[in-house]
Parts: structure tokens; C-alpha cells; sequence
């Protein structure tokens, strides 16, 4: 019962962290590890339970979904696409353990970025550095969503700092464009998980009931948020916290 209750608690967490900012992962990954599933199992496993609350974001996010910088959200989508897939291959065929001792300073990095993007965009938009550019873009979504498709931890992090980089303005729209990339990665990823049976599914679906009451019930508090500055520094809070807890272990 104890475990059950542990692993309900994990999934609404999870779904939370993700309509926010991502970091839903470093919560359920662990609890997966504990009650006995193998590392790379309770990875994909985590980001099998993490595609509904993803889907329950991005429709809380509806309204707010638009594209801002040079690509168009069509574009965005179908390299997304191409990003879950390749990044779930790389899972099936590589060993993860040098790519899990990257994750703080790619974590790291990324909060950095999202931290002082308003700083970057001044200067993209004074035309000190191409960051505005479509292949600049494609590239950097391109690595978001293969990174996001290889581990999915701290995925929203990173992909908010991507899209800020990119001319991003609106945090709702931010969020919106994150949640939407987020499912339809994710959703690949699982597919490519399926073909090596990579998931535990009694785990997955009891931990996505409670993700999607989670992100839909996060996803709506947060919109009703009128001062965006907030949001941000929560969102840096979430990433320092991320990185810290990564460094140490």
C-alpha cells in the first residue's frame, strides 16, 4: 500500500513540475528505480507515464500555443518528431551512464540560459549574435528534442531556455509551445521504447493517472498568474534546485 501511495504521489508531482517547467522526471525516476525496476526500464518507463500529463498541458495551454521566433510552429512540431525518435534510438543502442554525467552541466547550462535570456535577446536583437536565425533554430530545437527523446529529465528547463533564445516573449506561450513539443516527442519516444520493450506498464499507467491530474490542475493555476516574474523566478528556483541535486548525487 505504502508503495502504491508513493508512486501516486510521484505521478501528481511529476505532472505539476511539467506544466510548470519540467523537471517531473527527477521525481518519478527515482521512485521507479526504488521499488525495483532496472535504470534504463524506469527511464523509458518515465517518460511513458509523463505523455498524458503532457497532453493535459498542452490543452490546458491551448489558447496560448503560437510561434514567436523565426520558425513556424508546423516546422517546430515536425522536427520535434525527428528529435523524439532519434533521441529514444540513441537510448536503445548506447549505454546511458557518460550521458547521465552530463545531465548537471547540461542542466546547469540551461537554467543559466533561461536566467539571463531577456540579456541574450537584447543582443540578438541588437545584432550581436544570430540566435534569431531559422538554422540557429532548427539546430537548437533539434538538440532540445533529442535530448528530450534520449532522457526527458529536465526537459522543460532546456526547452524554455531554447524557445527564450529564440524570441520567445510570452511565459504562457513559452509554456504552451513546451507542453505541445513535450507530447508529440514524447509520444514517439514511447512508440521507439515499444519495439525493445523497454516499458513496465502496471508502473507507467498508475503513475500517468495521477500525472495528468497534476499538470492539468498546475497548468490552470499557472495561467491565471498575472505577474510573469514570478513564474520565471520559480522556474530558475526549479532548475537551480535540479542542478544542485544532480551535482550532489
Amino acid at each position: 500500500m505504502a508503495e502504491v501511495a508513493v508512486i501516486i504521489v510521484a505521478g501528481f508531482l511529476c505532472g505539476a513540475l511539467n506544466a510548470i517547467a519540467g523537471g517531473g522526471t527527477f521525481v518519478t525516476l527515482p521512485v521507479l528505480i526504488w521499488i525495483g525496476i532496472p535504470p534504463i526500464v524506469a527511464n523509458a518507463t518515465a517518460t511513458t507515464m509523463a505523455v498524458p500529463g503532457y497532453i493535459a498541458s498542452a490543452w490546458a495551454y491551448r489558447h496560448d500555443i503560437r510561434a514567436e521566433g523565426a520558425l513556424r510552429l508546423g516546422t517546430i512540431i515536425m522536427i520535434a518528431a525527428i528529435g523524439g525518435v532519434l533521441g529514444a534510438a540513441l537510448l536503445i543502442i548506447t549505454s546511458p551512464d557518460a550521458f547521465l554525467a552530463l545531465i548537471p552541466w547540461l542542466l546547469l547550462v540551461a537554467t543559466l540560459l533561461f536566467a539571463f535570456a531577456p540579456q541574450v535577446q537584447k543582443l540578438s536583437e541588437d545584432g550581436n549574435i544570430g540566435l534569431h536565425t531559422k538554422t540557429t533554430a532548427i539546430i537548437i530545437v533539434l538538440l532540445v528534442t533529442t535530448y528530450g527523446g534520449y532522457f526527458n529529465g529536465g526537459l522543460g528547463i532546456i526547452m524554455l531556455a531554447a524557445l527564450a533564445l529564440q524570441g520567445y516573449r510570452d511565459i504562457h506561450g513559452m509554456n504552451g509551445v513546451k507542453n505541445l513539443l513535450a507530447s508529440i516527442l514524447s509520444i514517439l519516444s514511447v512508440v521507439t521504447f515499444m519495439t525493445a520493450d523497454l516499458i513496465a506498464w502496471d508502473a507507467a499507467i498508475s503513475m500517468a493517472v495521477a500525472n495528468i491530474c497534476g499538470a492539468y490542475a498546475t497548468s490552470k493555476l499557472v495561467r491565471r498568474m498575472t505577474r510573469t516574474d514570478v513564474l520565471r523566478g520559480v522556474i530558475i528556483a526549479i532548475g537551480a534546485s535540479m542542478t544542485l541535486v544532480f551535482f550532489v548525487v
